[in-house]
């Protein structure tokens, strides 16, 4: 990758899955629903995982550089 894409997508993956993780932490500590009409644990854990997965995206591309 050139490195002003793989900045970019980079950021943008990190930044979207810090701000996932920081919400659904958030939620999960006030007991309230990271998504309404599903289960609290498969909400955290689907939300946490989507977080986990674009902060290793993320990572990818900073390592890519």
């Amino acid at each position: 990758m050139e490195s002003g894409p793989a900045i970019f997508t980079g950021t943008v993956f990190c930044l979207f899955g810090a701000g996932l993780l920081a919400w659904t932490v958030t939620r999960a500590r006030h007991h309230r629903p990271v998504a309404l009409g599903v289960s609290r644990i498969a909400s955290v854990t689907v939300a946490a995982g989507v977080a986990v997965v674009a902060l290793s995206l993320g990572a990818w591309c900073f390592t890519r550089l």
